[in-house]
């Protein structure tokens, strides 16, 4: 992370090195007569070149640092939190009764719903974004952006929305497949479905689930780049910040028991017992009261 923060440092200082360097060129004319600065459009053709790259390789490159964390110590991320706790939770369910093991398939469902929505939303952002790219309109290509307002450019930020939408889609709707793939595991009456097989699609439809999130991050900051390269930089470093801070997990991880058919029962009855009885009412004293005894 120190290294990226670097890079970002370094970025910004080169690009007030070019804007001072075009700020004491001189001034050229332009062939209706106004007069504009040469330096200021190489800058405003620079700045896009320095800051759009400068934003993805700092998003990039937080993520590949994200999957080594994963990968090496997952203890500590989240996603690996949340994996480990997967895997325990999918143990408990399979040996439960089948009444616990419909609260599971509601569970799943409800992960698989949320799935389809945001595949939903991905793919008619995409489709809006294509009617975009087919329109003849020229939206937010007017001089109050600071960057490079050519038509080259902005088809090119277009299609990376559309490619990040997509990629979004694409692993929600992996994600929802993995969901139903471990309800069926789930559901199967009287069969002997071994316990790694359904963790691993839980496990997979999560992991596809946070890819999805990540590519909508990606659209967030390509987004920005509409209103200017400036506005995606910000963007792409306040991003990164911010998932550092979610990604990380400082609680460490339960080492799950492995209980017994009986010490199972045992803890259903408790729950049962806990939810059935009602607190009881004080008997009153048996004895008189003690002015039955004054004279």
């Amino acid at each position: 992370m120190k290294g990226l923060f670097r890079g970002s440092f370094f970025v910004l200082a080169s690009i007030s090195f070019v804007h001072s360097l075009s700020s004491s060129s001189v001034a050229t004319e332009c062939e209706d007569g106004s007069r504009i600065s040469a330096g200021r459009m190489v800058d405003k053709g620079l700045i896009d070149l320095v800051l759009v790259p400068s934003g993805l390789a700092i998003m990039f490159g937080y993520h590949l640092f994200l999957l080594y964390r994963i990968l090496r110590f997952p203890h500590t991320t989240v996603v690996g939190y949340e994996n480990h706790n997967m895997r325990a939770w999918v143990e408990r369910m399979l040996k439960a009764s089948p009444g616990e093991t419909s609260v599971a398939l509601n569970v799943i469902s409800n992960n698989m719903s949320e799935s389809s929505s945001l595949a939903s939303v991905s793919i008619s952002l995409s489709s809006l974004i294509g009617t975009w790219i087919g329109s003849t309109s020229k939206l937010f290509m007017t001089g109050a952006i600071y960057g490079d307002t050519s038509q080259s450019t902005a088809s090119v930020k277009y299609i990376s929305l559309l490619v990040c939408f997509l990629a979004a889609f694409t692993c929600f709707i992996h994600s929802a497949r993995y969901f139903v793939h471990a309800m069926y595991l789930m559901s199967t009456p009287g069969s002997d479905v071994p316990v790694a097989y359904v963790q691993t699609a839980v496990v997979r439809g999560s992991n596809f689930w946070s890819l999805g999130l990540r590519a909508l991050y990606f659209a967030t900051s390509l987004l920005m780049w509409i209103f200017g390269p400036i506005p995606m930089f910000a963007c792409s470093v306040c991003t990164v910040l911010v998932l550092h801070f979610l990604d990380t997990n400082s609680t460490p991880l339960h080492n799950f028991q492995d209980c017994s058919p009986d010490k199972l029962d045992l803890v259903r009855r408790t729950r049962l017992m806990g939810r059935t009885t009602t607190p009881t009412q004080p008997q009153p004293s048996a004895s008189p009261p003690r002015s039955m005894y004054v004279r």
